[in-house]
């Protein structure tokens, strides 16, 4: 796995903390870019949580998700949440070590009482004793909050005093894109009212066990989800429900759970359950298995291997100014480009985590990551294995049929509908439900003439 280290540099820990006003939550802020450019400590918000302890205990469960792995536990890991302002609301969004979970909790305008809501994009200091502390909010006092440095401290900080250096593998950012393209797929499947919500969440297993491992089914009942053996038609896929034990720190304030998913089709699938909460949504994504994260599922290759796509992106993400709702019809108004092109753009976009997708509002919304634009495709292992075979002469083309000649092996790439399917081993297990092979790939590139020269760009 490839990884780097990203310093993530703040001007002192956050903390909650006694003042006059009742109690202040500080979020401080590492550097981040926003309108104005890139900033070493963003501010975002300053003014009052109208639920303090409902949005202590999601902030606390988008935590335990940062620092969680759910597969090959023994690993550490670690990474500051990222908080995004969207101008009428804040996003707090982490990613398992593991990289097969994706949190994001969502504090909409009805869950801030203050001043309008910045724009940009940070991480936020999550220390062990704010944990703690955070944890014994027990009731609903006022709860002052601070997103980034307060405002005498905006122009006197004279540098950062807490650093903290954590790995970054390239996987999590392939997460990100994948995640963001999976969902953009998903319908509302279900949704349950709070009783019946918290019964089937506190029915799951909290630890992963003989019992629980692989998909689970379950299948819309009236107001609730029945448990089934198998994909029946209109049923959810369940991956590993262990993983969806943050949930359990909000659920006593839960109004309702939404369930996201595609159509079953037999195999087993990525899901999103999302707990409405007052003023806030706290979304958990779940990938196919505990074992799979979702940086091999594949769903963004068919964009990067297009030059109409980097193209289109570049001039896309001009259009993009930290929207909390971004419509692909509205852009193709304002750039002139197809809807289809600027769907392929955003998922460009999604692979240097500049979009994310919202469920609830089906719309993706304007992040800014702090990863290279370029970072994903150069380390994409199918991309860069599909670039060298194009580049190498590998991909003999026969009308709707071509050969690939991959090591000492020659496999069959044939497209029927626009789709490409492969004779090789990674096609016949998966048949596309996780993004192209290397050898489809290389026939696309081809086919589309995308310049390969020196194998890898």
């Amino acid at each position: 796995m490839t990884r780097s280290v990203q310093a993530l540099a703040y001007s002192r820990p956050s903390a909650l903390e006694a003042s006059r006003a009742g109690q202040l939550l500080g979020l401080e802020t590492s550097g981040g870019l926003t309108p104005r450019g890139t900033e070493p400590h963003p501010r975002f918000f300053s003014g009052f949580l109208t639920s303090p302890r409902t949005a202590a205990r999601g902030l606390l469960a988008v935590a335990d998700v940062a620092s969680a792995r759910y597969y090959q536990r023994t690993l550490p890991a670690s990474l500051d949440p990222v908080v995004t302002g969207n101008g009428d609301r804040l996003r707090f969004e982490s990613f398992s070590g593991c990289c097969g979970v994706y949190a994001r909790l969502d504090v909409l305008r009805d869950g801030l009482d203050g001043a309008e809501t910045g724009h940009g994009t940070t991480n936020v200091d999550v220390n062990n004793p704010l944990r703690e502390a955070l944890s014994r909010i027990a009731g609903d006092d006022p709860l002052h909050l601070r997103v980034g440095p307060d405002e005498m401290a905006v122009t006197t900080l004279d540098g950062p005093v807490v650093e903290k250096k954590v790995p970054l593998p390239d996987r999590w950012l392939r997460g990100f894109a994948e995640a963001q393209v999976v969902s953009a797929g998903f319908d509302l499947r279900a949704e349950l009212p709070a009783p019946e919500a918290v019964r089937f969440l506190r029915s799951l297993p909290r630890s992963s066990g003989n019992a629980s491992r692989g998909a689970r089914w379950v299948v819309p009942a009236g107001k609730t989800l029945r448990p089934t053996t198998r994909p029946v038609a209109g049923a959810v896929c369940l991956p590993g429900p262990e993983r969806l034990v943050a949930l359990q720190r909000v659920l006593r304030h839960a109004t309702s759970l939404r369930v996201y998913g595609p159509v079953a089709d037999g195999a087993a699938t990525a899901s999103a359950w999302e707990v409405v909460l007052p003023g806030m949504r706290l979304t958990l994504t779940l990938s196919p298995d505990a074992s799979r994260g979702f940086s091999g599922e594949g769903g963004v290759l068919e964009a990067l291997a297009t030059d109409d796509a980097a193209a289109d992106a570049e001039l896309v993400s001009v259009l993009l100014a930290w929207e909390p709702r971004i419509e692909p019809a509205d852009l193709a108004e304002q750039s002139g480009l197809p809807v289809e092109r600027v769907r392929a753009a955003l998922t460009r976009l999604g692979t240097a985590g500049r979009v994310g997708y919202d469920l609830a509002d089906a719309a993706y919304f304007h992040r800014e990551l702090p990863y290279d634009a370029d970072r994903a495709e150069r380390h994409n292992p199918r991309l860069v294995a599909a670039r060298r075979l194009a580049g190498s002469g590998a991909v003999s083309l026969d009308g709707d049929t071509a050969t690939v000649a991959s090591g000492e092996r020659r496999y069959q790439v044939r497209e029927k509908d626009g789709a490409l399917s492969c004779t090789c081993p990674w096609w016949i297990d998966y048949r596309g439900r996780r993004g192209p092979c290397k050898h489809a790939l290389a026939v696309r590139m081809v086919r589309r003439g995308a310049p390969v020269a020196g194998g890898v760009r």
